[in-house]
């Protein structure tokens, strides 16, 4: 699928266990990086494969994280990823080997998982406390991310 200027095609939706760490990062990232690339094509949001922390704001060092790069992620409440948001999200982007284990059972396989970051999993910052390294591993990912989807010049 290739992204045009001007119009959303590309539907991105980010995963991990509770949705207030790893994917609000990767979902508020990648929207910045594609406004500063001038591509307005995206469509960005984020999810958790659990429900432990629905309605959650954001975790305070994701908060933290992005403040530090100039990004807001005010308003972002956790939420569950659905069956419908299978069929209606182009990339479906899991920040580890349990998130994508829990998709799977919880839907099936889908060709639309993919890892976020390739040949391992982003550290889960909420048993680490280390935001700073996630953040690393989100950037690279989100920057390979917009690569293979940037659209192509006429």
């Amino acid at each position: 699928m290739t992204c045009v200027r001007g119009a959303i095609v590309v539907k991105i939706l980010f995963v991990c266990h509770g949705n207030i760490c790893r994917s609000p990062i990767a979902e508020y990232l990648f929207r910045d990086m594609a406004r500063r690339a001038g591509l307005d094509c995206f469509e960005v949001a984020s999810a958790a494969t659990s429900d432990e922390e629905l309605g959650c704001p954001v975790h305070p060092g994701t908060r933290n994280i992005l403040t530090a790069h100039g990004i807001s992620c005010k308003g972002k409440r956790a939420r569950q990823m659905t069956r419908r948001d299978l069929g209606y999200y182009d990339h479906i982007v899991v920040m580890d080997k349990d998130n994508l284990r829990d998709l799977k059972r919880m839907f099936g396989p889908s060709d639309k998982y993919r890892m976020m970051k390739e040949g391992g999993s982003v550290a889960d910052p909420w048993y680490s406390g280390d935001f700073e390294k996630a953040w690393r591993d989100i950037s690279a990912g989100c920057t390979e991310l917009l690569e293979k989807l940037r659209p192509e010049d006429p």
